[in-house]
């Protein structure tokens, strides 16, 4: 670690990088697959997709057999045999549609697996790929990617989400019907779980056919159209009720025998669903959703560093701590089944390889094998974490299906340079009529961006702004609709944030409306427990070698009033270790012209508090404080294979790259709490990293370490180091409880 740094002029020139991301919707996108290129056997040929109404190839760099899995399934054959590169079928024409596809193979279509951007390559047709595909295609049975529920009552059709009503199909652009032959449960138990809802519920269909024979000869009916036999496509389904979406059950377009008609008594297949508890319609359940995390029966589940509702790392508790589950075997049959426990649908993907960010701590399951009927992961067959070699580099996660709830029409973006940025304008209520309006800026912070973000599907909020001078609001939009608001960061949207009643506005929003720029990817600050309570001791150190420390303010107020340089002051000292376990660089949030030069240490502070030291009584009382600016941002050490990219040698760049650590060891001015003035006992010693949340991670949770501190007046133990949530609420109770005691019998 640098202790000085010489000072050099800097320009004043400020670069703001914006990512550029792919929105995600609630409804999957319909893309077409087909073969072509010369004839040869059925089941082989060039790869193209059919989307936005053109027809188009895939580049063949990353591509390999899970891709060609999840292409053949589209297809409509059983399996992939190979697959093929630079362009063995013919070159083909049109745009080249996808670039560097990585799917894990269980994938429904490839628009679910992860890509460049549609249209967004450095390909040309002569890296086309192809894929051969077993012969052994469903005769008269297709896939169907995309169903919704269309509500049939008049008062259904006002809410959200749509949860009963008569199943359709999208085919070719157009809605077709279901025909009920031969419906059961297990059908509707997989159409709501691909609809984002955990459960079923039997439906009265007699009331149903009762209300249509009513209708019936009523012209003007919105039920006419659902009662045409004529309108029917769909003949049978035939689920098993483990599947994670409706295009995996055997699909009948047509009867057996020609003669028999399509549906032959009329009927259409009739759903009910039941939400989770934060898509449920309770007037009573308030405006914030719950946390990510089911506390049933078995192994309580939860969710970590996902950018939108539903996904996440998986994490479980097992033994009063929180741990991760390796993704060997991991399939969409185990991923819904947490899906499921956690109030969602069923899986859209099974995500391997850590692509949520790794996990600190156990590795509590592996080899996990579900069928898709169990209530909790605990039910399903698995191996013992921490027996079977795995790393934290191959965590599951998962994205859920979850319930369409239109949040995203009610929030948009505008005068920004890409659709990731801008003003932020919301739909309300006016006077009994919808209308556009901003954002009052004050008090506006990332906890409320990252709400707006996840809202319209852009990922997470990498700037929240108070002032929006450079972008121009839409002019329909120029008055303060909504003021006040305070989110907790995990809601669902802005409308369900706490904020003014009447709107007040101090600053008359105009230029000082809030504003958010929107990123995939952001980090995730941990830090290493471990080394803490290895590292601690104290140090009486002389205030001669304390006035750099005394003017950074690293000191106790006690401090001012010694007679400097005579006398000490009791340091307890320790070495942090901050790893960044996400998925972009931690950067800090001013540019080099905003560092501060603090002439006596010679060095800049790009984050003035980056850190904050508490000492605290076992009630939580604050006894000693400390805080380590943030003077030499770097790259202390990578993994093996990772380099080091961010070093403050001779005014470098400083940041933390993915997967890397920032080191500040003990023997580091301000790496310490001055517990001079403080008694003997035991206390709760705390770590709180990037505590202002000036820059955006995808996990706040972590940025807290806690300790138990026993304090003797001559030494200090340090035991129990944990991040805030690394154990369950019951471990934690009883660790403060033991301290108590102990502390009492002293």
């Amino acid at each position: 670690m640098l202790t000085g740094l010489k000072p050099i002029l800097l320009p004043l020139v400020l670069v703001l990088v914006l990512c550029q991301v792919a929105p995600s919707t609630q409804e999957p996108l319909e893309v077409q697959l087909r073969l072509a290129g010369p004839r040869g056997p059925a089941g082989e040929g060039r790869l193209e997709v059919l989307y936005q109404g053109r027809w188009g190839t895939v580049c063949d760099d990353g591509f390999d057999f899970h891709v060609a899995t999840v292409a053949c399934r589209q297809l409509g054959y059983t399996a992939a045999i190979t697959w093929t590169h630079s362009a063995t079928y013919g070159q083909g024409e049109g745009p080249i549609w996808l670039d560097n596809v990585q799917c894990g193979g269980n994938e429904v279509s490839l628009a679910d697996c992860v890509h460049n951007g549609w249209g967004t390559s450095d390909c040309h047709h002569g890296e086309d790929a192809g894929v051969v595909c077993s012969g052994q295609r469903l005769h008269g049975w297709v896939s169907l990617p995309i169903v919704r529920i269309k509500p049939i009552l008049a008062r259904a059709k006002l809410s959200m989400p749509v949860m009963e009503g008569a199943v359709e199909v999208k085919h070719n652009g157009r809605w077709r019907q279901v025909c009920d032959a031969g419906w059961t449960q297990n059908n509707s138990r997989v159409v709501c779980g691909t609809l984002g809802f955990p459960h079923e519920k039997r439906v009265d269909t007699s009331f149903y056919r009762k209300l249509w024979n009513m209708k019936l000869k009523d012209p003007s009916s919105s039920l006419r159209n659902l009662s045409q036999k004529s309108s029917f496509w769909v003949h049978r389904v035939q689920c098993r009720g483990t599947e994670s979406h409706l295009s995996r059950c055997p699909t009948q377009l047509s009867p057996p025998a020609p003669s028999q008609h399509a549906c032959p008594h009329g009927m259409h297949a009739i759903v009910s669903c039941v939400p989770g508890p934060a898509f449920q319609q309770d007037k009573n359940r308030g405006k914030k959703p719950p946390r990510k995390a089911s506390l049933g029966k078995g192994l309580p589940v939860r969710l970590r560093a996902g950018a939108h509702a539903g996904e996440g790392r998986v994490e479980v508790l097992r033994h009063g701590q929180w741990g991760t589950v390796c993704g060997r075997h991991w399939d969409l049959a185990a991923a819904s089944v947490v899906c499921r426990q956690l109030g969602y649908g069923t899986a859209r993907q099974a995500l391997l390889g850590a692509q949520m960010g790794q996990g600190l701590g156990p590795i509590h399951m592996s080899e996990v094998r579900c069928i898709g009927h169990e209530r909790s992961l605990a039910e399903c067959r698995f191996q013992d974490g921490e027996q079977s070699g795995c790393q934290h580099n191959d965590d599951a996660a998962v994205r859920c299906h979850v319930p369409h709830m239109d949040f995203q029409s009610q929030v948009r973006l505008a005068g920004g340079r890409s659709p990731e940025e801008g003003v932020v304008e919301v739909l309300v209520p006016v006077q009994g009529r919808l209308q556009w309006g901003a954002v009052c800026g004050a008090q506006w912070g990332l906890n409320e961006a990252m709400v707006v973000c996840r809202q319209l599907g852009l990922g997470f909020a990498s700037h929240a702004l108070q002032e929006t001078w450079y972008w121009a609001g839409s002019p329909e939009a120029s008055q303060v609709l909504m003021s006040g608001v305070r989110c907790t960061g995990t809601e669902l949207a802005l409308q369900q944030c706490q904020r003014h009643g009447p709107v007040h506005c101090p600053s008359g929003g105009g230029r000082f409306s809030a504003g958010v720029t929107c990123t995939t990817h952001a980090p995730d600050l941990v830090m290493n427990a471990q080394l803490v309570q290895e590292t601690a001791y104290l140090e009486d150190r002389p205030l001669g070698l304390l006035y750099c420390a005394h003017e950074e303010r690293c000191l106790s107020r006690s401090a001012d009033t010694m007679q400097w340089p005579y006398g000490h002051r009791r340091l307890l000292r320790f070495s942090s270790q901050i790893h960044n376990l996400g998925r972009a660089d931690f950067r800090p949030r001013m540019g080099r012209h905003a560092w501060t030069w603090h002439q006596c240490h010679r060095h800049f502070h790009s984050i003035e508090v980056f850190t904050h030291y508490d000492l605290l009584t076992l009630n939580g009382s604050k006894v000693a404080e400390g805080h380590k600016a943030s003077f030499c941002l770097e790259d202390t050490n990578c993994p093996e294979g990772l380099q080091r990219r961010f070093a403050c040698a001779n005014f470098g760049e400083q940041g933390v790259s993915v997967g890397c650590w920032d080191t500040y060891r003990h023997d580091i001015d301000c790496q310490w709490i001055d517990i001079t003035d403080v008694p003997p006992g035991s206390y709760t010693f705390q770590v709180v990293v990037n505590p202002k949340h000036e820059v955006a991670e995808s996990d706040f949770s972590n940025n807290v370490l806690r300790c138990q501190c026993k304090y003797d007046g001559q030494r200090v133990w340090m035991h129990g180091c944990h991040t805030s949530d690394a154990y369950g609420a019951d471990v934690v109770n009883e660790m403060e409880r033991r301290e108590r005691l102990a502390n009492n019998l002293v």
